[in-house]
């Protein structure tokens, strides 16, 4: 197990290392020049000169990414180029949002997903299958922006259910909390609920026709032990994977949602970021997703070896 675990967290480093080394070259060969952007309309040689002294942008990249890394692993991301704010007080404030709305929207996908597709797979040829099925026809076919605009309409304006945008902190206020923020993580986790019911199916679908299951019904165990302690335990290896690879999009991947509820998030920061090339916020936002990233993949990883223990010996997936 200790093997396993420290193969694990240097092949995670090693990633990292190069995420970072990909995100500083890549932010760089964006068009433009961010000195032009800064200078207004003061754009003489001597006025981009100083600029690009006082933020390091005349210095060879190595040295650049040397300075970056340095500043990086004390927790400093430098500051933003266009507001002259610290990168990681914006971080600190965009950060809890979306991640809240990610982990919540992921919960109430994997309590459907995985709900709806044990009972398709039990249920098959039913219309059970038949109804969880055209579920997630719908969870995958109908855009987020269309169904957050519909629950704006008729649950916020119309019914006064919930509010229409807007955010409250988790610790200042918990209640008012998770009513501003439980109709955006529904919306979001409809389409992945799809996604993980129709994985969860097909995996379950693969348990349920394998041999040890056709055995531990054999042996007269109850219908429901077969599901839930064998067929479903070893389907969790392909859900575990598809929730981790969801959970690690959302945090970059709520752009929509969070403009569409008005959450201050990391949607509207990395947009503003990009368009105005502002390269402090832009690396700090990328290498902080991929860093999600990896680490989800890396407790994914150390969940496998828990689900199945054969990966402890092997350190593949059985």
């Amino acid at each position: 197990m200790a093997r396993y675990l420290l193969t694990r967290a240097w092949q995670s480093a090693l990633t990292l290392l190069l995420s970072t080394i990909v995100v500083f070259v890549g932010v760089r060969a964006l068009p433009g020049d961010p000195a032009l952007a800064l200078a207004g309309e003061d754009r003489s040689p001597e006025a981009l000169e100083a600029i690009r002294r006082h933020y390091g942008l005349d210095q060879p990249l190595p040295v650049q990414f040397a300075q970056y890394v340095e500043r990086v692993a004390q927790g400093d991301f430098g500051v933003s180029i266009r507001t002259g704010t610290p990168v990681s007080s914006m971080l600190t404030t965009a950060l809890p949002v979306t991640v809240e709305l990610s982990v919540l929207a992921i919960a109430i996908a994997s309590l459907l997903g995985v709900g709806a597709g044990v009972l398709a797979a039990v249920r098959r040829g039913r219309p059970a299958e038949w109804f969880a099925n055209a579920l997630a026809l719908i969870g995958l076919s109908v855009p987020h922006f269309w169904l957050g605009l519909l629950a704006i309409l008729y649950l916020s304006v119309a019914t006064g259910l919930f509010p229409a945008s807007g955010f409250v902190p988790l610790l200042e206020d918990p209640v008012d909390n998770l009513h501003h923020i439980v109709l955006p993580a529904v919306i979001l986790g409809t389409g992945l609920a799809a996604i993980i019911m129709r994985q969860t199916r097909s995996a379950m679908l693969d348990s349920l026709s394998s041999d040890y299951v056709r055995t531990a019904k054999a042996k007269g165990l109850r219908p429901r032990a077969v599901v839930t302690r064998h067929a479903l335990r070893n389907s969790l290896i392909v859900v575990v994977t598809v929730v981790g690879l969801q959970l690690g999009g959302l945090i970059s991947g709520a752009v929509v949602t969070e403009q569409i509820f008005g959450l201050p998030g990391f949607g509207k920061m990395t947009i503003d970021a990009v368009f105005q090339r502002d390269y402090p916020v832009i690396q700090a936002v990328v290498l902080l997703t991929a860093t999600a990233y990896i680490v989800i993949n890396f407790f994914v990883d150390l969940l496998y070896s828990v689900i199945d223990p054969r990966i402890r010996v092997t350190g593949n997936p059985a």
